[in-house]
Order: C-alpha cells, then sequence, then structure tokens
C-alpha cells in the first residue's frame, strides 16, 4: 500500500482500509480497527468485507447486537461467501435464543468451504458449548487434519479429552430461554440447598452438644425442631418466588448433574432432620440421622473433587495443550490441568499409603510408581522445556511435596520389610536410645511421618493456592477455570478479488463453461455467457434447471472462460453458486481464481 500510512491516511480505497483494519484487529486494538472499517463502508458500500471487520471488531468490544447486525450486511451483500457465513455464526451464537440459527449458518460456511477449517472449530465450539463432547470433538479433529496449526481447535480439542463443562452447565444454548432467568433459577435452587443444609446441621449439632454437657428431656419434636421447621419453610417459599420457569427446572438439574445432586442431597439432609426429630436423642437411630445431616455436605465436596480429578484424560489433554502452549488460554488450562493430574497422582498416594498402614505396611513398596507416573506424564503430555512448573510456584512444590511423600512411603516400607526380615524382628545392633525400639523401627515411623506430613502439605498447598486465587481474582487450580478458545479471527480475511483482466475475459468470453457435480459425477454445462459481475466479484450466470437443482445439492462449482483478447489464456473462476429465482440467474462467489496459458505448437509433445 504505498502512500499509505499505518493508520489509512491518504487513501481511497476500500480494500486498503479493510487492510489496516484488519492490522489493528491482530494487534487487538478494536477501537481503531472498527474506525478504518466504517471508513471502508464509507467508501464501498456493496463491499462485504469491511462489515465482516466491523462485526469482528465490535464483538470484541462487547456490543453483541451491534456485530450481528454488520455481519447480516454482510451476508446479504455476499450471500456465498464461507466467511460471511461464518462471521455471522460466530456472532450470532452469543445471542440469546438465535442459536439455532448460528449452526445453520456455521454449517453453510461448511458447506461452502468443507477444505477451511474455520468452520469446523466453530462447529466443535457450538457442540461443546451444548456439551455433546463427542461431536464436538470430530469436529475439531476435522479441523486440525485440515490445519494443524488451528491453536483454537487444539485448546478445546483437549478440553473436550478433559470432558469440560461450560460454566453455564445448566442452560442449553439452544433454548429459546433467556439465559439470565435459567441463571436466576440456578442461584436460587443454590441458595435453598446451601440453606437448608446449614440450619439443619446448626440445630443437630447444638442438640449433639447438649447431649454430651448434660442430659437432655426425651422431647419428641422440641420447640427448637419446629422452630427450624418453620424457618426452612419460609425460605424455601423465598427462593421459589425466584424460580419464574419451573417448567424447565428438571431438564436444568438434568443437565448440571452437581446441580441436580446438590439439590438432591439437600432434601435428603431435610428428610433425615424431619425423621430424627422424632427419634429421642439417645436412640442410635437418631445419630445416624444426625451423621447424615452433619456429613452431607463435606461428603458432597469430597465427591466433587474426586470425581472431577478422575474425569476426562488430562495427559491427552496436556498433549494437546502442549502444542499451542504460545497462546495464552492454552498456558491458563494447561496449567489447571496440571493440578488435575496432581489430584490424580496425590489420591492414589493417599491410598496406597492406608493401605500400607492398615494392611501391611511392606505394600507401601507400590508408592514408587506415582513418582514414574509423574515422570511418564511429562513425556507423553511434552510438557519438556515449557517451564509449566516454573510458571506455577505452587504447583511445583505441590509436586515436589508428592515425590517426597512417594518416597518416604517407600522408604518406611522398606524398613519394615528389614525389620521383619531381621532376626528377632529387629535389625542386629540397630537399637534406638532410651528404649524406643530399634533403628529400623524408628527409621519407619520416621518414614510414615515424612509420608503423611508431605501428603497433607499438598492439601494445604492446594487450598493455599486456592485461597489466593480467590482473594486475587485469577484462575485457580479448579476445573471451572478452564476456558474455551475463543474464535480469534474467524470470517476476517480478504475476499477473492477479480482483476480487469479476469472480468474482462468473463464478460466478453462466448465460451463460457460451468463445471458442478450432480449424482452422477462432475459435469460440465455451456453457458451462453456470464450476465454481470458486481462490484464485489460475483458473477452471475444463466444456466439450466440441471444447474440449479446440482448447486442446491452442492454449490461449488468452477467457471470456465477463454481470454477472448488473449486466446492462448485461459480462466477458471472456482466459487459457491447459489440460485436467485428473483432474477432468474445464479450467483457465483468466486473462492479461488485461476489463469493459465493453452500450450502453444512448440508445447504439444
Amino acid at each position: 500500500m504505498a502512500g499509505v500510512g499505518s493508520d489509512g491516511e491518504g487513501s481511497d480505497s476500500a480494500a486498503e482500509w479493510c487492510a489496516v483494519a484488519l492490522d489493528h484487529l491482530v494487534a487487538d486494538r478494536p477501537e481503531a480497527a472498527l474506525t478504518a472499517a466504517r471508513r471502508a463502508i464509507t467508501l464501498d458500500h456493496a463491499g462485504e468485507w469491511g462489515h465482516r471487520l466491523a462485526s469482528l471488531a465490535l464483538e470484541r468490544l462487547g456490543s453483541d447486537p451491534e456485530a450481528v447486525l454488520e455481519a447480516e450486511q454482510a451476508a446479504r451483500l455476499a450471500p456465498g461467501s464461507w466467511q460471511s457465513r461464518l462471521r455471522l455464526g460466530a456472532a450470532l451464537r452469543r445471542v440469546p435464543g438465535r442459536f439455532r440459527e448460528a449452526a445453520t449458518h456455521i454449517a453453510a460456511a461448511r458447506r461452502f468451504a468443507p477444505e477451511e477449517a474455520g468452520p469446523h472449530a466453530l462447529t466443535g465450539d457450538l457442540a461443546l458449548l451444548r456439551g455433546e463432547h463427542r461431536r464436538a470433538a470430530a469436529a475439531y479433529l476435522s479441523a486440525l487434519h485440515r490445519d494443524g496449526a488451528h491453536a483454537g481447535a487444539r485448546v478445546n480439542y483437549g478440553l473436550t479429552l478433559l470432558r469440560w463443562d461450560p460454566p453455564r452447565a445448566h442452560h442449553d444454548p439452544a433454548w429459546t430461554i433467556d439465559p439470565r432467568e435459567t441463571g436466576r433459577a440456578r442461584r436460587a435452587l443454590e441458595v435453598w440447598s446451601r440453606q437448608t443444609r446449614l440450619l439443619p446441621a446448626v440445630a443437630v449439632a447444638v442438640s449433639g452438644a447438649l447431649v454430651v454437657t448434660g442430659p437432655v428431656p426425651d422431647v419428641p419434636l422440641g420447640l427448637s425442631g419446629l422452630i427450624v421447621i418453620v424457618l426452612l419453610g419460609s425460605l424455601t417459599f423465598r427462593q421459589a418466588r425466584r424460580v419464574r420457569i419451573w417448567s424447565v427446572v428438571p431438564v436444568m438439574l438434568g443437565r448440571d448433574r452437581w446441580l441436580g445432586l446438590s439439590v438432591a442431597t439437600a432434601a435428603i439432609a431435610f428428610a433425615a432432620y424431619a425423621a430424627s426429630l422424632f427419634v429421642p436423642v439417645a436412640d442410635p437411630l437418631w445419630a445416624g440421622l444426625a451423621g447424615i445431616v452433619l456429613l452431607n455436605a463435606p461428603a458432597l465436596v469430597a465427591l466433587r473433587v474426586l470425581s472431577e480429578a478422575w474425569r476426562g484424560h488430562p495427559v491427552r489433554a496436556l498433549a494437546q495443550l502442549s502444542m499451542a502452549y504460545g497462546e495464552r488460554t492454552a498456558r491458563r488450562d494447561l496449567g489447571v490441568t496440571l493440578w488435575v493430574v496432581l489430584a490424580r497422582a496425590w489420591s492414589v498416594l493417599v491410598v496406597l499409603e492406608l493401605a500400607a498402614l492398615v494392611t501391611h505396611p511392606v505394600s507401601g513398596l507400590a508408592a514408587l510408581a506415582v513418582p514414574y507416573l509423574l515422570v511418564r506424564v511429562r513425556d507423553r503430555g511434552g510438557l519438556a522445556g515449557l517451564g509449566a512448573l516454573r510458571a506455577d510456584r505452587w504447583l511445583a512444590a505441590a509436586v515436589a511435596l508428592t515425590f517426597t511423600a512417594a518416597l518416604a512411603c517407600a522408604a518406611a516400607a522398606t524398613a519394615s520389610l528389614v525389620v521383619a526380615l531381621a532376626p528377632g524382628g529387629a535389625l542386629p545392633g540397630a537399637v534406638a536410645p532410651d528404649g524406643m525400639g530399634s533403628g529400623g523401627e524408628q527409621a519407619a515411623a520416621w518414614g510414615w511421618r515424612v509420608a503423611l506430613s508431605a501428603s497433607a502439605g499438598v492439601v494445604v498447598l492446594f487450598v493455599l493456592r486456592a485461597v489466593r486465587a480467590w482473594w486475587r481474582g485469577a484462575p485457580g487450580p479448579w476445573r471451572a477455570s478452564l476456558i474455551m478458545a475463543e474464535p480469534a479471527m474467524e470470517g476476517a480475511g480478504p475476499p477473492v478479488t477479480l482483476t480487469a483482466e479476469v472480468r474482462q475475459a468473463l464478460t466478453f468470453s462466448r465460451g463460457v463453461v460451468l463445471a458442478y457435480a450432480d449424482s452422477l459425477g462432475p459435469r460440465a454445462l455451456a453457458v451462453g455467457a456470464v450476465t454481470s459481475i458486481s462490484a464485489s466479484g460475483e458473477l452471475r450466470l444463466i444456466a439450466g434447471e440441471e444447474a440449479w437443482e446440482a448447486a442446491e445439492r452442492d454449490p461449488r462449482v468452477a467457471v470456465f472462460a477463454t481470454d477472448q483478447p488473449h486466446p492462448r489464456f485461459w480462466i477458471e473462476v472456482r466459487g459457491v453458486a447459489l440460485p436467485d429465482p428473483g432474477s432468474d440467474v445464479l450467483r457465483v462467489t468466486p473462492k479461488q481464481v485461476v489463469v493459465g496459458e493453452y500450450p502453444g505448437r512448440h508445447q504439444r509433445r
């Protein structure tokens, strides 16, 4: 762009202003990109590229309704452009109630350009947002097959391997219901379940304390229990008033399994508390019901932590995320995934330690498998040279403590084995001072102390890291911190332009041929002429009904023409053909232009 500054000043070309807008978008300057795109729209009202860039800039600025309007205008100007359809689909997926329409436009983009990775990646995004992991994985693999460097598809494919749930798992994006309504209902159900657990637990704890401190009268239904029941009824009525979409609540509970489990366990806790009011406090049955009320919430938390740690395939996800480590989203998700892997290793280590203490100390030797597996994760996950542990010192410290615990457990098991095999059950000549036992027994005892202390230290580090992340508003070491990679520049590329020579050849040539595919295979059809070419390069052809029917099945066509002033040259325009019943023509949007030369007399052989 000679004579054009980086801000586009000094140019009256819409294409040059669009190029400036694209540069601003790449540099993450959406305000400047929007200004340049609107300048391009002013210069060329028929150009769809400027509208696409303006839509992307508005989307980054958070103006989703305006972004949709610009994308719709681009699709109207070039209905056969796969980039316009892709941009419109990407903009519509953010608008409540228009998710299915977005899927339709993205499917059209995939149909127009199946060789492009962008439509397949965005198809995977739609499936992932609905929790359809298999469909999402297939779409991402299709995108990576076409473009192995597509970072967004690789990151999101890693999320499908982790069986990631979107932040609003209770809401199906395809619903026409406003997500704020379902969010309000979810919040009310969460608050109700939390209050329904807390109040009975406090009441049971107070009753248990009274049993310990002194005699308790054997009353079937005390006044305190009646107060708690009335208070819970009032809270239930209050939260129920906030839910305005009760017909959707069962589906919400089914989609968000943890929300459903939380509501179900809260109801169980309430039922157990109500039953305990009719049982004497000294009765063993009361103790069982009180245990259900008190341990309900901790058991649910422990179940969620363990199940989320063992869900999906984190090692395979690490391999995908490490390939896209240059992206900020990939680095964030990789750090969270490493915490998930560490949680798995820690849970295995704790089970081995408890098994060694309960059954036989020698079984603690199996703890050596934990460091070996972590080293294998480093190799299979492609983490060598990434410096992922250096980026999170809390994680590095937790990994070091896990190694320490595993080695100490194995050392304690070895010492116990040596003591068991020694004559008399003790090492000869290894007598501990002050009658505390042999040196082998003392070494085993210290080994178990170090192993258990290191394992507890991992939990302390996790809690401190989580509190620190919560305080700073930063990503924490839990699965909820995983995020999708947004489509960065999908649908922002320049359109195919037709040079003056190509336009002249297509306009004046009388040997125009339309190639398409039907049920019998590739076919060619002679076309009288190209009736017109729009300013954006769209061809308008008059063709027979068979060509129209073929275009409806597969819109990908090719237009061949011979350059009239230069008969030795031929032109091929590959594009997308859409029937236009209003004007009785086929509208062909170019995707690629090829100019060739017929062989001369000296090239016949």
